[in-house]
């Protein structure tokens, strides 16, 4: 086989299909990713951590939240490859409006996310062993409240992502009816500011339950996209 044929045997195994279809499944791969990051990240020590807490937790456990903030990285680039595959489909159904509002939020989803692991990895990896205990809280606090003003962005993608595939045909009224009430759900993760309990920012509503939510939406939408939306875009 010369040098040609062997090129065009590649470009036939990597074509339009082959990307359209990987892409497609990344929010399973996003999905999957967090949740390991999350595994390797452990619990994160709540607002108003004591000194003891904070340096057990970043000081400690500092080569295991690298690992982490590399796992979500990944998980950040696969979220972000995943929607590029939704807008694909969405601008095929001509809903190209609600394409590029769920590019908009998965950005601000992905830089959310970044910020957070961010803080978290430069606490582990010199701040927290070199600074104060004020600042090294603060930034704690800063990380959950992070967390729980990045619900808007996460719900904005949960419903453009939806409508747009409802509005294109391609998921039915029940499904469109669930994807409503988990941008509400999700939506409701910003307004987690109790002082303490279920309801706080590192309350078990804002550090699982929202999060959950999104993650399933991410399966379930990459599996519909991988059964539903047949590859016929050459752009890939």
């Amino acid at each position: 086989m010369n040098a040609l044929e062997t090129t065009t045997a590649a470009n036939a195994s990597y074509g339009p299909e082959f990307w359209g279809r990987l892409w497609r499944s990344a929010g399973i791969q996003s999905a999957g990713l967090f949740i390991v990051a999350y595994v390797f990240y452990g619990s994160q020590p709540d607002v108003g951590a004591s000194p003891d807490a904070l340096a057990a937790f970043y000081q400690g456990d500092r080569t295991r939240i690298l690992f982490a903030v590399v796992i979500a990285g990944f998980a950040i680039l696969n979220l972000l490859w995943f929607v590029a595959a939704i807008r694909a489909a969405l601008v095929d159904a001509r809903q190209d409006g609600w394409g590029a509002a769920a590019t908009a939020s998965s950005a601000a989803v992905g830089a959310s996310v970044l910020l957070l692991i961010t803080i978290s990895a430069g606490l582990a990896y010199s701040i927290a062993s070199a600074a104060d205990h004020s600042l090294v809280s603060g930034l704690n606090n800063l990380a959950w409240a992070g967390l729980v003003l990045s619900s808007f962005p996460r719900a904005m993608l949960i419903m453009s992502g939806s409508f747009g595939l409802w509005r294109a045909g391609l998921i039915s009224n029940t499904l469109f009816a669930i994807a409503v009430a988990a941008v509400v759900l999700v939506l409701a993760g910003g307004t987690t500011w109790m002082s303490g309990g279920f309801w706080a920012p590192d309350g078990a509503y804002s550090r699982l339950i929202s999060p959950i939510i999104g993650l399933v939406w991410l399966t379930a939408v990459s599996g519909l996209l991988l059964t539903r939306v047949p590859p016929t875009r050459t752009g890939w």
